[in-house]
């Protein structure tokens, strides 16, 4: 008689490492791995070709190691529940492992009708926490006492032997054009997979992240200084736990050795905070998940909506996503995280700022769009950090990013411009920040003619931040809207005491998945 069977379900958690639904499983009989290819998600807006050559790539290396240890990965297509009830067909069910995940409103209602499906079917679902989301949180208060005690707990080892349930058919890993997703545009994308996040662990550990502090808000030194992380927590190659332990490990090293480099400490400790910021982002979408297509502060409701629909705001959006807006700074990141995948924090947080108030386009859209281009893409990250960069989160200082104070700040030679918009080559640094101010003789001379070469920028800076700020200073001067404000900090705000700057308290301060 053929024995029940484990069946582990992988979703955003593909590695053996920390993985306690696979420990949990082997330990109460034969197993079968899952990872199914669903349509609903691969049609996303938020889903490309990029991202399923990174999962292929991460399912690869899975695939390997469960073979190493008696089992091997069984890849379906289809919807979840269609392919549970094919699978309960061919082999007994005993239980169904795996993780709990904080993802967008498709994957929610997935979990939900595969939940239903459990229960009419009698078949046991265990899904385990893997991050430091809690889920059915009552109150904020105490959050960062759990995510510690999370972040704290012992690593599950990956188990040593897997015994296979007989033989399931697998439909194999299928590629991008097989799936209607076309080909990938992102050459330069990292790769997927538990080994690819270790090195990149350790290298950042050991080495990269020495400068991590100082470095991070530099799109030409961030590439390098930054963990690069980020995919690698967003597709599960790597768990949030088993890097706030490994950098642990590097505080207590660097404390016992008086002659490490000092940089070390406050590179760690940035290091840390903003693993905890993380999770904190993403508790956001776990407790509201509405907050993935609606205002934080519903007061904001009627703010943008008109004007992005309009035949400017259609204009300026598609400016924005051809890099074509006129602005170096804004150019060279968009057309950077399209070529791939990747961008550091203080660019996208100036990215959405730009978005929201030079171009007054309501966030939902550009959100959307960046998300489709970010390999690190998290939902519950990606739609509050884009809110709290628009003004509609209620809690949160308001930061409007001048495009050219970052490029004379963080590109001061131009490297990082010249290479994304080459446009500019030729352009004198002292006029990088602003090339349409160039005289026309300089313009000739430079090979970059504004409005032939490169665009004029596509709206004023000065005029759109006065007016953006009058607009949502109207706003936020209402009692309604104060009210919405505090229900929004009782609810999602930090209990951390920020610093102070300047004698005022700040709000949360920012954090975007790429900061990692």
């Amino acid at each position: 008689m053929t024995r029940p069977v484990q069946l582990v379900w992988f979703k955003r958690d593909l590695r053996i490492t920390d993985h306690l639904p696979l420990a949990e499983a082997a330990r109460h009989g034969p197993v079968v791995c899952l990872y199914v290819y669903e349509p609903d998600l691969l049609a996303s807006p938020e889903f490309t070709a990029a991202h399923l050559v990174f999962i292929n790539q991460a399912l690869t290396e899975l695939d390997r190691q469960l073979r190493e240890r008696g089992a091997a990965l069984v890849v379906r297509r289809g919807a979840m529940t269609e392919v549970l009830a094919r699978l309960r067909r061919e082999v007994p069910l005993a239980a169904i492992w795996s993780h709990e995940e904080t993802g967008n409103d498709l994957t929610y209602r997935r979990d939900r009708q595969v939940a239903d499906w459990c229960r009419t079917e009698g078949v046991p679902w265990h899904e385990y926490r893997q991050d430091g989301v809690v889920r059915r949180l009552r109150s904020r208060n105490g959050w960062a006492r759990h995510w510690q005690e999370q972040m704290t707990r012992p690593l599950t080892p990956a188990p040593s032997r897997l015994v296979s349930a007989a033989a399931v058919a697998s439909a194999g890993l299928l590629p991008p054009g097989s799936l209607g997703l076309g080909s990938t545009d992102k050459p330069a994308a990292q790769r997927g997979g538990e080994s690819e996040a270790r090195r990149t662990l350790d290298s950042f550990l050991a080495t990269r992240g020495l400068n991590y502090r100082a470095a991070m808000s530099s799109p030409v030194e961030g590439w390098e200084a930054c963990s690069r992380l980020s995919p690698y927590f967003a597709w599960g190659c790597l768990s949030i736990r088993t890097a706030a332990q490994a950098a642990d490990r590097r505080r207590a090293e660097v404390r016992s050795s008086p002659e490490t480099d000092r940089r070390w400490r406050g590179s760690l400790q940035s290091f840390g905070g903003r693993l905890r910021w993380h999770c904190h982002f993403m508790q956001k979408l776990e407790d509201e998940p509405r907050i993935e297509f609606a205002n934080f502060v519903r007061a904001y409701d009627g703010l943008r909506e008109e004007f992005t629909a309009s035949p400017a705001g259609r204009d300026r959006f598609d400016a924005w996503c051809a890099g074509r807006t006129g602005y170096p700074m804004v150019d060279a990141c968009l057309r950077c995280v399209q070529a791939t995948g990747w961008l550091n924090f203080r660019m996208r947080a100036m990215l959405a700022s730009f978005s929201a108030y030079h171009l007054w386009l309501h966030w939902r859209e550009p959100a959307v769009w960046l998300g489709a281009h970010f390999l690190d893409f998290e939902p519950g990250i990606h739609f509050s950090q884009f809110q709290m960069q628009s003004g509609t989160s209620g809690i949160n200082t308001i930061r409007i990013y001048s495009p050219a104070k970052q490029a004379a700040e963080q590109d001061p030679q131009g490297l990082f411009i010249r290479r994304w918009v080459p446009e500019l080559a030729g352009v004198p640094d002292s006029w990088l920040t602003a090339p349409e101010k160039m005289p026309s003789a300089l313009q000739s001379r430079a090979g970059c003619l504004i409005g032939r070469d490169y665009p004029a920028p596509v709206v004023d800076h000065t005029t759109a931040v006065r007016e953006a700020r009058a607009r949502l200073a109207e706003v936020r001067r209402r009692t309604a809207t104060r009210e919405e404000a505090r229900r929004v900090f009782v609810r999602h705000g930090s209990r951390r005491r920020p610093p102070a700057r300047r004698g005022k308290p700040t709000a949360e301060q920012p954090s975007l998945p790429g900061l990692l």
